[in-house]
């Protein structure tokens, strides 16, 4: 961290696993398990387990005023990734998971390794803490998709929260489940109960054994309005 420190208020590059591209700004904050970095448009609060490298810029394009104000009240305080997390509670951000799949919307609880989060696409989603790759908070004043606030009043989950990921997962056994966005359909079917850490899952052409450590999200398939579906397969 002390290395990291030295880095403050300069302009870096960076790459972290599962990132398409670097991310390129000014370093503003470090702590044990959290890095922020401004761009001038977005701020980026990045959890440090995912970083590959970190390095000055060689090529600054421009120089990158200093914010005047954080989207999160962490200055006050030694900024941690759940402190991140708590802040964020209500406010549209995006959350960058990997590859090409971002969410975005807002945090509504907090677990103790994961939380729940309410997209206008996805509904309820449950996201590993250990998989997110980073944060960005919207500008004040705008929403996702430009859309309305009204729509993006939380519907009741299906289910109930439990206090970790593994526990979660136990509680959906014998539901239809969506892993990982639905990026590939042997992560899309009916969870059978099964022994930690494999779950076992019935998809639409056979059965996919699934490591439950690489789960980085879980969310239901929305039943339709007026109907008695709840999701469990009897």
């Amino acid at each position: 961290m002390e290395t990291l420190n030295t880095m403050i208020d300069k302009q870096v590059e960076l790459t972290f696993s599962g990132g398409q591209k670097p991310i390129r700004g000014v370093l503003l904050e470090v702590s044990s398990d959290l890095i922020v970095i401004y761009d001038e448009l977005n701020f980026y609060y990045i959890p440090t387990i995912h970083l590959q490298y970190v390095r000055l810029n060689p090529n600054p394009s421009k120089f990158i005023d200093p914010p005047t104000e954080y989207p999160f009240d962490l200055e006050s305080s030694a900024i941690s990734y759940r402190k991140m997390l708590m802040s964020a509670k209500g406010v549209f951000v995006e959350v960058y998971i990997t590859g090409n799949q971002s969410v975005h919307g807002y945090l509504t609880h907090i677990m103790n390794d994961y939380f729940a989060f309410h997209s206008p696409i996805f509904h309820t989603i449950f996201i590993s803490m250990r998989h997110v790759k980073y944060v960005v908070p919207y500008h004040p004043n705008t929403t996702p998709y430009a859309m309305k606030l009204e729509h993006f009043l939380v519907q009741p989950a299906q289910v109930t929260f439990s206090r970790t990921f593994e526990q979660q997962l136990k509680k959906l056994e014998n539901m239809f489940v969506v892993f990982d966005l639905g990026e590939n359909p042997n992560k899309i079917g009916v969870l059978s109960p099964s022994e930690h850490p494999f779950l076992e899952v019935h998809t639409a052409t056979g059965k996919s054994i699934i490591h439950s450590e690489h789960v980085k999200t879980i969310h239901l398939p929305a039943a339709r309005k007026g109907d008695n579906f709840t999701g469990r397969v009897h």
